[in-house]
């Protein structure tokens, strides 16, 4: 029988080299805390001082709406923001509380192009999310109007949907919506004047079509604040052929937290 140890040795050598030519990049670039960017020892986590500043969202929560309940209501039990205002998507899930360490993250990464974050976002997205993963058939952005677009460089939304693609296993379909009018900044805006913001901001293009034709869409977004740019985003699919479409975010504004001149994004 052929001795393993040459294998096995090859192995270890292989894993060694790997960390060693790691070592000049940790050097150059050490890994800082995702939230306040202090040194950490692997790149994506946070420091001490942040964690206990992030509030992951968890169950029990609204089935449609995924806000959490302070303690389970019973299998089925809708949140009142479902019954009073019945959403054009199927199902919403966050992965954290859009205050402290997230609110930094999300700014960075709109703001400071700290498109890094996004990988290390996402990972957290697929917990909040898996449900909506396992079922998805595309990942699709909420899209910028391409003069936005021009003028920032990226996506947000499209580097967090790209990174949920790739963990999810689940293809990326960034073009399958395009965002047909110039909007203004959703910042500073009123519940309603969000909504009438985003009114026909929206549409398949016809040479989507019959890539979303009866799909279930995951659509991604950064921030989940009054749901306003989302709904549209999902009645659009819809109306362009989808069969369902799901929401998922980094952040959720809870109910009770919203303020007009909170700087989100939703």
């Amino acid at each position: 029988m052929a001795d393993p140890m040459p294998e096995i040795k090859g192995i270890a050598i292989k894993g060694i080299a790997r960390k060693a030519l790691g070592w000049p990049a940790r050097i150059l670039f050490p890994p800082v805390c995702a939230g306040c960017r202090r040194h950490v020892s692997q790149p994506g986590v946070l420091c001490g001082a942040c964690w206990p500043k992030l509030r992951l969202l968890e169950r029990p929560w609204c089935p449609v709406m995924g806000t959490p309940f302070t303690h389970h209501m019973g299998d089925g039990f809708l949140s009142a923001e479902a019954i009073a205002d019945p959403p054009p998507f199927e199902r919403a899930r966050a992965a954290v509380a859009y205050s402290g360490v997230a609110r930094q993250m999300v700014q960075g990464l709109k703001y400071q192009d700290r498109t890094d974050l996004a990988p290390w976002m996402a990972r957290w997205m697929l917990r909040a999310g898996a449900e909506l993963i396992a079922e998805a058939d595309m990942v699709v952005p909420v899209p910028l109007h391409w003069r936005r677009f021009f003028r920032r460089q990226f996506n947000q939304s499209a580097e967090l949907a790209r990174a949920v693609s790739q963990l999810g296993g689940r293809p990326f379909a960034p073009s399958a919506i395009r965002r047909v009018k110039l909007t203004r900044q959703q910042v500073g805006l009123e519940r309603q004047e969000r909504e009438e913001n985003v009114r026909a901001a929206f549409k398949v293009p016809g040479e989507a079509e019959i890539e979303i034709a009866g799909g279930r869409v995951l659509l991604i977004d950064d921030v989940y604040t009054t749901g306003a740019t989302v709904r549209a985003v999902a009645k659009a699919l819809k109306k362009g052929g989808a069969g369902a479409v799901d929401v998922l975010t980094f952040a959720r504004v809870l109910p009770g937290d919203f303020r007009a001149d909170e700087s989100a994004t939703i």
